[in-house]
């Protein structure tokens, strides 16, 4: 029990305060609710466990993987995030595998006006390891505001600058949409680390300075 509830009650000390939504590790409606289940279900908790959630697919059950890419561009490109140490990691938009890389689901290719969105893998914060793609965005939450994104695609890098940071549910598909007012990048994870009740929203624009 302790070793379930740790990374809920840990994220809510030392990172709620940074997002709109809470995570709570107990429904205040309920305080004999199992922990981790959004509406207080059993046969939901066991549906929960066999989900497999390296396959991007399962983490917004309600979307379809969409990406509008060029006949021309390779299969792959590289992410970067130098606050977290994470160097040239592999994005993917192919496969829906995310022990093998990170996953564009949808949107156009990065540079582009649209709204690219990048799942990626979290676990339990001590075990955490910028080089392991199951492991690779358990830090996410330490992004601010303004921290760099960089993204290389063809020997061009896009520095994306943070602009938002929210926690919502995996029925929330509006983090999905395309925007065509600018050049965007969102990143997303399932949070608390270790867990995958709630998806951490990490949306950036592509800076032009």
């Amino acid at each position: 029990m302790v070793w379930v509830s740790y990374p809920i009650i840990a994220f809510n000390i030392f990172y709620a305060s940074k997002f709109e939504t809470i995570i709570r590790p107990v429904p205040e409606d309920n305080k004999s609710a199992s922990v981790l289940l959004p509406d207080n279900n059993l046969i939901n908790a066991l549906e929960t466990i066999k989900t497999d959630y390296t396959k991007a697919s399962t983490w917004f059950p309600k979307a379809v993987k969409n990406v509008t890419w060029e006949q021309n561009k390779s299969n792959y490109y590289r992410l970067s995030i130098p606050k977290l140490k994470i160097e040239n990691a592999s994005v993917l938009f192919e496969d829906e595998d995310l022990t093998k890389g990170l996953i564009q689901f949808t949107g156009p290719p990065p540079g582009n006006y649209g709204n690219v969105v990048i799942f990626g893998h979290s676990s339990l914060p001590f075990i955490y390891n910028p080089r392991d793609y199951k492991t690779i965005f358990t830090k996410l939450p330490d992004l601010k505001v303004d921290d760099d994104i960089l993204v290389n695609i063809d020997n061009i890098t896009y520095n994306y600058k943070v602009s938002e940071l929210k926690i919502t549910t995996p029925d929330d598909l509006s983090v999905l949409t395309q925007e065509y007012n600018n050049a965007y990048l969102t990143l997303i994870t399932c949070v608390p680390p270790g867990t995958s009740y709630k998806r951490l929203i990490i949306k950036s624009i592509l800076s032009t300075t």
